[in-house]
């Protein structure tokens, strides 16, 4: 590790990817560049930032890293954005959730990278059962059989990032569905007013008489009358509506911008721009 190895938490972030987009540019790329490379000038921005993915691939596998493996191998290869979406920092209880993909099922996904620590796991876990039946851990190879350890007989699935950076075959294990702690309350702080009000509406027929500033206890309160087992898909269907993008799209983009394009909220997925400030040679 280097003293810029931490500046790779802060390169593939949405701040940085949106100034880079808006051709502001910013300080972190200009400093890993010039940094890394002896005559950046000379390369375009696409070769620079696949340069410094594939470092960081080798020496600072973080939370980033983690993520858009699993898009690129879950999402993008596994599933299809036509029938799969995915969702990332969806707080929980006092947990925020990494990673979810959503298509016949939810899974969530909680990192534990390279750089992470197992200390606050299970309690992350036991938030996210509330909101979702099936969770699992995606870490190194070095943490496979403490973790095979700590779940084995747990519902909790396993999958680890191997030193070539793909999801083992071998090394895994698969979770379980698990609905027992799934909690109304917890599935109704994922929602946003429009999506509860959907919801509440289609299972009543009616949205409850109630002033604005008791609006959301009252529809609270008729969607915690639904049954567990039918209230659950409901909020499913509604969460895998939230993103809506095409293949070909998301696939234009290079692979280690994919996660940050596909999550991104303000660019709206402007390949064009994208393109343009790939293709261009660096500058300061």
């Amino acid at each position: 590790m280097n003293k810029h190895d931490n500046l790779y938490n802060k390169l593939f972030t949405q701040k940085v990817f949106e100034a880079l987009m808006s051709k502001k540019g910013h300080a972190v790329y200009q400093t890993l560049a010039e940094a890394d490379f002896q005559q950046p000038h000379l390369l375009s921005n696409g070769e620079i930032i696949h340069n410094l993915y594939t470092r960081m691939s080798q020496c600072y596998r973080n939370e980033y890293f983690y993520q858009n493996t699993l898009l690129n191998t879950l999402l993008l290869g596994k599933h299809s954005v036509r029938t799969t979406t995915a969702l990332s920092q969806v707080p929980i209880g006092k947990a925020v959730a990494d990673f979810i993909l959503i298509n016949g099922k939810a899974v969530v996904y909680e990192i534990k990278s390279d750089l992470d620590s197992l200390d606050r796991l299970e309690r992350q876990i036991k938030a996210y059962y509330h909101a979702f039946d099936h969770v699992c851990v995606v870490a190194p190879e070095s943490s496979f059989m403490k973790l095979n350890t700590m779940f084995s007989n747990s519902p909790v699935g396993i999958y680890v990032l191997t030193k070539r950076n793909t999801i083992s075959a071998k090394q895994k294990k698969e979770p379980v569905a698990d609905a027992s702690a799934l909690s109304h309350q917890s599935l109704f702080k994922l929602l946003r007013k429009q999506e509860y009000e959907n919801i509440v509406h289609s299972y009543y027929g009616f949205l409850p008489e109630a002033t604005p500033v008791f609006w959301y206890e009252a529809c609270e309160a008729l969607f915690s009358k639904i049954p567990i087992g039918q209230a659950y898909p409901m909020v499913l269907k509604t969460l895998k509506n939230r993103v809506s993008i095409q293949q070909d799209r998301i696939q234009a983009v290079p692979y280690p911008l994919r996660s940050l394009a596909y999550f991104n909220k303000e660019t709206g997925l402007d390949t064009e721009s994208l393109q343009s400030f790939l293709n261009q040679h660096y500058r300061r």
